[in-house]
């Protein structure tokens, strides 16, 4: 049987016993990577994986089982659990399946599947190529690793009340990092690109070049005193406050209560010059998908707007939890359904970034965090970060060890964006500027 003739079955035969309704959903993909480390291979691998959840509905009450077992027996006795499960659960009113009004029915050409899987030799000579040409700089002295790797996935999904379609999606990257100096003064840093499509990446030698002057740049950084300055966030890193800011908008923490911006729907949350968008039909976009995980059509749309927010992210759950309209943007696995966003970006300012910093007379360039980050219950922010420090409108020597701290609802309406956005991640932003921010160092 092919996917759609499993998934048919089982929600058939969940039906005939004693099921209300049921979802069901096919997951496949492969995967194919070479890694090598100073000149010598650290393994190819390819792994294929298959697999089927089930969700089943017995009135208001909810039960999930999932399998990579796809011999029809199995799939029977999988059928018989989930009922049997969803009958002793207790009762969750906010479970609902899509109808046939809300279904995707014209699904968009994203271009997201590259028709070739590139060849396990391409792949090495693509490693070698990143780790030869990061260390044939001057001043690089060891190698970290050099990877690349390609997947393929494949989705269906059908439900009960009629819904039955699929998507896939390939992507390939590869990345480099290598290190610099000695001893207390050693330094690593990398570069990655990725694509949906081969040809959309950027050259092996360009990564390799990239890695290794990033790492050069970071050698002998120099500590500063805790200060509050004007912080600039780099687009590498500036998409991790993006991505907590997500969180905090997502409808299931609204319902939950368990986000800095519960009360803030409506409302100016961040300055005039910030607009937030999710589009998840962007052609060959890293996030992009053509129907949501429930099978509703999804569609580009602002969540935040000149800094008003305008929207949480919504899934069917989420959305008759707060007695609105799902937004499109549930997202599956072998899991429930949950909310996510699929390309979401700061929309690019009007300035440079040399203009965005050429009136700082002193504060910190961002091009690394790590730590904690956000708290989506209070809004406060600390998070690691290293990078450059700025003085009279330039980056000049590097620094680390610092903290830079905030609250979100602070940094949000004092943040101004560059007009450099590139779209790199599923979640991308441009550099931006945030003033007033807390440096803590020595």
């Amino acid at each position: 049987m092919n996917s759609n003739d499993i998934l048919t079955f089982l929600l058939e035969r969940a039906k005939r016993l004693g099921a209300t309704a049921a979802d069901a959903v096919w997951m496949e993909n492969v995967s194919v990577s070479s890694a090598q480390r100073l000149g010598k291979s650290e393994g190819i691998e390819r792994s294929e994986s298959k697999g089927i959840a089930l969700r089943v509905f017995s009135g208001q009450k909810i039960a999930n089982v999932s399998t990579s077992d796809m011999e029809k027996s199995a799939l029977g006795e999988l059928v018989e659990r989930a009922v049997s499960m969803a009958k002793l659960s207790p009762e969750y009113p906010y479970c609902v399946l899509a109808t046939p009004e809300q279904f995707a029915t014209n699904i968009p050409a994203l271009d997201l599947v590259d028709a070739r899987e590139p060849a396990m030799e391409w792949m090495q000579e693509q490693t070698k190529m990143l780790e030869e040409t990061a260390l044939s700089v001057k001043g690089i002295n060891n190698s970290q690793g050099a990877e690349a790797g390609h997947s393929r996935s494949h989705m269906t999904l059908a439900t009960s009340e009629g819904f039955l379609k699929s998507h896939a999606s390939t992507s390939t990257s590869l990345y480099v990092c290598v290190t610099a100096g000695e001893d207390d003064w050693k330094q690593r840093d990398y570069d990655y690109t990725s694509a949906r499509h081969v040809r959309d990446l950027k050259d092996a030698k360009a990564v390799g070049l990239l890695a290794a002057q990033r790492t050069l740049e970071k050698l002998r950084p120099r500590k500063v005193p805790t200060c509050q300055v004007p912080v600039v966030f780099d687009p590498r890193v500036g998409n991790r406050l993006l991505g907590s800011l997500a969180s905090a908008i997502s409808g299931a923490a609204v319902a939950r209560s368990t986000s800095f911006l519960k009360e803030q729907l409506g409302k100016q949350i961040a300055s005039a010059s910030i607009t937030l968008t999710d589009d998840p039909h962007r052609l060959r976009g890293l996030g992009s998908r053509p129907f949501d995980g429930e099978g509703i059509a999804n569609t580009k749309m602002s969540l935040v707007e000149k800094g008003v927010l305008t929207s949480w992210l919504l899934d069917l759950r989420s959305a008759k939890r707060l007695g609105l309209t799902t937004t499109g943007h549930a997202a599956r696995g072998l899991g429930a359904p949950s909310p996510s966003t699929s390309n979401f970006y700061m929309e690019a300012g009007s300035v440079t970034r040399d203009a965005l910093i050429s009136d700082i007379k002193s504060g910190f360039y961002v091009s690394d965090t790590f730590g904690m980050g956000v708290n989506t219950i209070t809004g406060d922010y600390s998070q690691g970060a290293s990078g450059f420090w700025i003085e009279n409108g330039k980056l000049t020597y590097p620094v680390s060890e610092l903290t830079v701290a905030g609250r979100m609802q602070d940094m949000l309406m004092h943040m101004t964006p560059a007009n450099d956005l590139e779209f790199i991640y599923s979640t991308n932003a441009p550099t931006y500027r945030i003033d007033g921010m807390t440096v803590a160092g020595t």
